[in-house]
C-alpha cells in the first residue's frame, strides 16, 4: 500500500487535530527537499508539509515557521499553532526574519522541469525567474508554425491541428455573426415600432393643436426659446471680405455646413430651412442677385452675424435682424459662406 492510502487509511481511525495533521502532511506543499543540493538546515523546513519553506510566515510567540499555503489551510480547520498547539490565527502572522531569507535565497535548487530535461541548477530566489523563459517547461506560451499562429502550451503543440483549430475559429465567429444579425433584425423591429409610436404621437399631436390653439402657441415659444439659446451660444462675427461670398454652393459645400449647424447644437426644426437659405434662390428680394446685392452692400455692416463653428460662414438669424429691412432678411435666418475673410468678435 503507497504511503499516501496509509496516511489516509489511518486518518479515518483518528480524530481531533492529529486527523487533520496527518491529511496536511499528505499534501506537498513546499520545496520537495531531493530537489536541492547538499543539505538543508531543519530550520528552513516546514512543520506542515516537511518540505523546505515556500513564501514563509511565522507565528508571532513561539517563532514556528511555515509554508503560506500550508498554514492558511491549517488555519481552515484549527486556530492553534501545529507544532506546540497554541493558540494563534492568521491575523497573528508575520514575514520571518531577513536572516532566515537569505538563507532560503541562497539554495541551491533543481528546476522544476528538469524531469522533462532541464539540467539547470540555481538559487532560490532565481527559480522563478528561470521557469519563465526555461525551454523545458511543458507550459511555456510557443506560436504554431504551421500557418494559424495559434500560441499554446509547449505540451500541446505535438496533438495541435492547424485546420481544426481554424475550424472552430470560423465556426465561433459564424455563432457572433448570427447573435449579432439576430440582435441587428432585433433592433431593427424595435425602431419600425417606435417610428409608428412617433408618427401616431405626431398625429396626436395635431389633432390636439387643431382643437386648441393655445397648445400650438405654447409649442411655437418652446422652439423660439431653444433657438435664442443655439444663437446665443455661437460666437459673434465679423465678414471682412463681402467680395467672398459663395452664393450658390453645391450640394457637398452645403452638406458640410449642415454638419457643422448640426454639431453646434443648432435645433434640428431649423437646420434644413437654414441650409435651404444658404442659395441665392431663396435670399430675399435685397440679395437676391449678383446686381442688388452690389447696390445693398453699404447695409451689410449692418447685419449681426454669427460665425458657423469652424467654417469661413456665419448665420445671421431674422431673431437678432430686425432692424433690417425685410428684403434683407429671411425667416428663421440666412446662412452666408465665404472662400474667406470670416473673423470671430472676441
Amino acid at each position: 500500500m503507497c504511503e499516501l492510502c496509509v496516511i489516509t487509511s489511518t486518518a479515518r481511525r483518528l480524530s481531533g487535530p492529529r486527523v487533520n495533521e496527518l491529511w496536511f502532511r499528505s499534501r506537498a506543499m513546499g520545496y520537495d527537499v531531493t530537489r536541492f543540493q547538499g543539505e538543508v538546515d531543519e530550520d528552513l523546513l516546514c512543520p506542515i508539509c516537511s518540505g523546505v519553506l515556500e513564501e514563509p510566515v511565522q507565528a508571532p510567540h513561539c517563532e514556528h515557521a511555515f509554508c503560506n499555503a500550508c498554514i492558511t489551510q491549517w488555519f481552515s480547520q484549527q486556530q492553534i499553532c501545529p507544532v506546540d498547539r497554541t493558540v494563534v490565527t492568521l491575523a497573528h502572522l508575520r514575514p520571518v526574519p531577513r536572516i532566515m531569507r537569505n538563507m532560503l535565497s541562497k539554495l541551491q535548487i533543481t528546476c522544476d522541469n528538469a524531469v522533462f530535461g532541464c539540467k539547470a541548477v540555481l538559487r532560490l530566489d532565481q527559480l522563478q525567474s528561470h521557469l519563465k523563459d526555461c525551454e523545458h517547461n511543458p507550459k511555456r506560451p510557443v506560436l504554431c508554425g504551421e500557418g494559424c499562429g495559434l500560441e499554446m502550451p509547449k505540451d500541446e503543440l505535438p496533438n495541435h491541428n492547424c485546420i481544426k483549430h481554424l475550424r472552430s475559429v470560423v465556426q465561433q465567429q459564424q455563432a457572433k455573426i448570427a447573435e449579432l444579425e439576430k440582435t441587428a433584425a432585433e433592433h431593427k423591429h424595435q425602431l419600425a415600432e417606435q417610428k409608428r409610436d412617433i408618427q401616431l404621437l405626431k398625429a396626436y399631436m395635431r389633432a390636439i393643436r387643431s382643437a386648441n390653439p393655445n397648445l400650438q402657441n405654447l409649442e411655437e415659444t418652446i422652439e423660439y426659446n431653444e433657438i435664442l439659446e443655439w444663437v446665443n451660444s455661437l460666437q459673434p462675427a465679423r465678414v471682412t471680405r463681402w467680395g467672398g461670398m459663395i452664393s450658390t454652393p453645391d450640394a457637398v459645400l452645403q452638406a458640410v455646413i449642415k454638419r457643422s449647424l448640426i454639431d453646434s447644437g443648432c435645433p434640428l426644426s431649423i437646420v434644413n430651412d437654414l441650409i435651404e437659405n444658404a442659395h441665392e434662390r431663396n435670399w430675399p428680394q435685397g440679395l437676391a442677385t449678383l446686381e442688388t446685392r452690389q447696390m445693398n452692400r453699404r447695409y451689410y455692416e449692418n447685419y449681426v452675424a454669427k460665425r458657423i463653428p469652424g467654417k469661413q460662414a456665419v448665420v445671421v438669424m431674422a431673431c437678432e435682424n430686425q432692424h433690417m429691412g425685410e428684403d434683407m432678411i429671411l425667416e428663421p435666418g440666412l446662412v452666408m459662406i465665404f472662400a474667406h475673410g470670416v473673423e470671430e468678435i472676441l
